[in-house]
């Protein structure tokens, strides 16, 4: 028997089956791809002229890399709004009064409800007759307005699941040394709720950075525009999505590692305080 409370560690048999099975689903796939190759090989995808314009200074200079920049201005911009978003409507709906709660909670369900490029499109054609934004800077308003409204509820409620989640003696210890319960969610349960959700907080920010791509929808040119922009001018728009795949996985990639790299940073120095004050406690308690 394990020491886990859930499950049997496996045995050496089920371990080796389990060896097996990642092998063979490890070569389906290999062959899968492969397979894909050879039929877009023989459709002359492969074609080195058809990839060698992607490497050039134009495709970067002109394309990708505006393409790229607005792509993160975006998502940089949505980020910050939809994590104050998300905290004021969480701490909306831990709130001590019913009325406050039953607004936050409507705000947040109904903009969760309603989908991303759905909000986008709202505001592209609504703004314009408030005549408040110019029509240069329309795409990006919008396209920052539907990620800030859907994520900020997501937030919003990872801000709320991760409260409840923590232990009940962290509000009791909060509040027996006289904090009042709004200073016990700022200043206690809220900062240990975000360290706990730092990796569902980095997955959601691989979703905004990828949401980013239906602004495209409202001509806003972020890097699957311009991607598709160069394609279609180049006739290897297939080559020039997959250069912008590559770019958008390599970004998602390093926003998780950097998620993992804070979480293990916080949680490191969280334990390191824990064992500095541990003994203290021990010495007090044999006096």
């Amino acid at each position: 028997m394990s020491g886990s409370v859930l499950f049997d560690a496996p045995g050496p048999r089920a371990r080796r089956r389990m060896v097996w099975v990642n092998v063979g689903a490890t070569l389906v796939v290999a062959g899968i791809g492969f397979y894909a190759l050879v039929l877009l090989n023989r459709k002359g995808q492969l074609d080195a002229d058809l990839w060698s314009p992607l490497f050039t200074a134009n495709a970067w200079e002109n394309f990708f890399l505006p393409g790229l920049r607005q792509t993160l201005v975006a998502a940089g911009l949505s980020i910050v709004t939809a994590g104050v978003f998300g905290l004021v409507f969480g701490l909306g709906r831990l709130s001590a009064s019913r009325t406050v709660r039953a607004l936050s909670g409507g705000v947040v369900e109904f903009f969760r409800a309603v989908p991303v490029l759905i909000m986008m499109v709202f505001f592209y054609m609504a703004i314009p007759r408030l005549d408040i934004v110019s029509p240069k800077d329309l795409p990006l308003v919008a396209v920052v307005l539907g990620l800030t409204l859907y994520n900020g509820s997501v937030f919003a409620e990872l801000v709320r699941s991760g409260v409840h989640g923590l232990p009940r003696g962290q509000r009791e210890a909060a509040l027996a040394i006289g904090l009042r319960r709004s200073q016990s969610l700022r200043l206690v349960e809220v900062p240990q709720a975000i360290i706990a959700m730092l990796p569902a907080i980095a997955s959601q920010l691989v979703v905004i950075l990828k949401d980013t791509a239906l602004g495209a929808i409202i001509t806003y040119p972020e890097l699957l525009a311009a991607a598709r922009r160069f394609g279609s001018g180049n006739g290897n728009i297939l080559q020039a999505l997959v250069v912008a795949a590559v770019v958008f996985i390599v970004i998602n990639w390093l926003l998780t590692r950097l998620a993992e790299a804070l979480a293990g940073r916080v949680g490191r120095r969280t334990a390191g305080k824990t064992r500095v004050e541990a003994p203290s406690l021990a010495v007090t308690a044999r006096d």
